[in-house]
């Protein structure tokens, strides 16, 4: 996915000019295909500001108009995994397209369609945007980029995939967003679906682009169910959406740095009720609940016992806890794989969800006893030396992590045994947001917090201003490598009260890897290496 670009001088070196030309620029002052390698050479396109936008096709159709469709250029900005979907579904479908990314040389580049000729690479060009009849943006370049902001203020419509999916996609949409557990939800609903004998699709903001799935051959036109995880970015884009079933999850601070505030955060994630056929809310958040017709179907999910008709957790007198429905239990919480009273409440979820979409209940509760999470969303990774090692690299954000010691936390403080307590890794990219929300869960469940990252010393001044314990040492690192070590002298010691050691950072990973996924598998690599 391509990150904001910052647009550069038309001069500079960091720019590949020689991708698209203007035809009305002289000779002088042109760059030609020479100075390409020849992939690409072979994607040389050229354009004319003008109020109609056109390119010229390979010498072997060099006569055919690429506007074919009589709806104008579309431009899609990024050039990650759903940029690349999208130029390529507009192009089997005889669009006009043309391609943008700050990047000077996108790694998917070399997979786009061949009629997609125009292709400038190294900023977002602000001048293609201005002949574009359509924008069609990736999720990871941001809105207010100047040359985005630019077309949207002289009116041309900016949509996302999500937007384009919608569009063409026959079958009902099961649309899922929320700051926490959306992927392990969608997961899960999917496995759902499939195991019932519905032929299923599952993308959106999970690694599968929305569009791709029109274009799965075993799918396609045959597709009875669409499940999609949702983020933010995508949703900021969409109109009426339509789902068949909606819901937001839950709602906690993240993304501030690029929604400005939880005020435009919430607006942009609630955009996915637009039009919905039903809905599910949690009753512990009551920032899920829509502001939407009252008459409009829904069931709620949440940790307390459930209302006649609702979904939730029931204790019995002997502490054992059922999911439920109502007054009826549906399944011992012992029998499910997936532990932790936050997965629990998300099972509820993939239940309410799978009800108001169609599934049957009793095929679901099957698929639930199998289920066994995600990797980096509290995996349980090894036990070494007697201490429990837990990869929830996946939390990057607050109310993750608040949900992760919660749910760990409050399994090992009831061990006899004098070890009671979490080791817990926190920092990296935090986003703007305020991490003094952590503090009285931290008192509770934590007496060890490793601070690593590029925010490690705002984490810890937003701790301590939030009347930390004396009781709760902090030790501050820049790599996870060093923390690790660390983390050995600091367990062996006879004084230690760890029964178990979290990664969940409760901020994002890009100030040190590429993603959480290459965060969480160093994470497992260090503990794997302890063995050794």
């Amino acid at each position: 996915m391509s990150t904001d670009p910052t647009l550069t001088d038309a001069n500079s070196s960091s720019v590949d000019h020689t991708v698209y030309k203007s035809q009305s620029t002289s000779a002088n002052n042109s760059q030609t295909s020479s100075n390409l390698d020849p992939e690409q050479a072979s994607s040389v396109g050229h354009y004319q500001p003008s109020t109609k936008y056109q390119a010229k096709r390979k010498s072997d159709n060099s006569s055919a108009d690429l506007i074919q469709k009589g709806s104008g250029l579309q431009v899609v900005i990024g050039m990650g995994q759903s940029g690349l979907a999208t130029a390529n579904y507009l192009a089997k479908r005889g669009y006009s397209v043309a391609v943008t990314d700050g990047n000077a040389a996108p790694k998917l580049a070399n997979q786009l369609n061949p009629s997609i000729e125009i292709r400038a690479f190294g900023e977002i060009d602000a001048e293609l945007l201005l002949q574009a009849e359509r924008i069609i943006i990736s999720p990871g370049v941001a809105l207010t980029t100047p040359a985005v902001a630019q077309a949207k203020q002289a009116g041309i419509a900016i949509v996302s995939d999500i937007q384009l999916f919608k569009e063409a996609c026959s079958a009902p949409i099961v649309a899922i967003t929320g700051s926490n557990a959306k992927s392990t939800v969608t997961t899960l609903l999917g496995l759902m679906a499939k195991d019932a004998g519905i032929n299923v699709g599952v993308g959106g903001n999970i690694g599968v682009p929305a569009l791709s799935l029109l274009e799965d051959e075993q799918l396609g036109e045959n597709m009875e169910l669409a499940v999609l995880e949702l983020s933010s970015f995508q949703l900021e884009t969409v109109t009426n959406l339509g789902a068949k079933v909606a819901t937001v999850l839950n709602m906690s601070p993240d993304h501030l740095d690029r929604h400005g505030d939880m005020l435009g955060y919430h607006q942009a994630k609630h955009r996915i009720f637009q039009g919905a056929k039903s809905i599910v809310v949690n009753r512990d958040d009551a920032l899920s609940r829509p502001l939407i017709a009252d008459n409009t179907p829904r069931l709620s999910i949440g940790s307390n016992a459930p209302d006649l008709g609702e979904y939730g957790l029931i204790t019995e007198g002997d502490g054992s806890l059922y999911l439920a429905k109502g007054t009826e239990k549906l399944i011992a919480a012992d029998k499910l794989k997936v532990k932790g009273k936050h997965n629990l409440v998300n099972a509820l979820a993939a239940l309410a969800l799978g009800e108001l979409a169609g599934i049957d209940v009793e095929s679901m509760l099957q698929t639930l006893q199998e289920f066994s999470g995600l990797p980096h969303r509290c995996q349980f990774v090894d036990n070494v030396a007697g201490i429990d090692y837990f990869n929830d690299s996946k939390g990057t954000n607050v109310g993750s992590t608040l949900a992760a010691i919660l749910g760990l936390g409050s399994v090992y403080s009831s061990q006899s045994n004098g070890k009671t307590k979490l080791m817990l890794i926190l920092g990296g990219e935090g986003k703007g947001q305020d991490f003094s929300e952590l503090a009285p869960l931290i008192n509770k469940y934590v007496s060890q917090v490793l601070l690593i990252g590029k925010d490690g010393q705002l984490i810890a001044e937003h701790l301590q201003q939030a009347d930390l314990s004396d009781d709760v040492q902090l030790h501050h690192y820049q790599t996870l490598d060093q923390a690790m070590d660390k983390a050995q002298q600091l367990l062996t010691s006879s004084l230690s009260q760890v029964a178990a050691v979290l990664l969940s950072p409760a901020c994002a990973s890009l100030d040190q890897y590429s993603n959480y996924n290459e965060r969480g598998e160093h994470f497992c690599q260090l503990v794997t290496d302890l063995k050794s």
